[in-house]
């Protein structure tokens, strides 16, 4: 299932929802204040490329490695 990034009009709140293809042609609402009116915001997509040990590089690890 897609991971959605929505902020809300009414109170700014941002929140994510992981739900499938057709729950996402409906409206979703904030969690914050319950208003219906939302917008879904563009995310960049991120991948990890995995190392030849199994580890995977993360920029965001201090380590530049994580176990995920």
């Amino acid at each position: 299932m897609p991971l959605y990034e929505y902020q809300c009009e009414q109170c700014g709140d941002r929140f994510e929802r992981l739900i499938s293809l057709t729950e996402a042609a409906r409206r979703s609402k904030c969690p914050k204040c319950g208003s219906k009116s939302v917008r879904k915001l563009m995310s960049a997509v991120a991948s990890i490329s995995s190392k030849r040990d199994g580890a995977s590089e993360c920029p965001t690890c201090t380590t530049g490695t994580c176990e995920l």
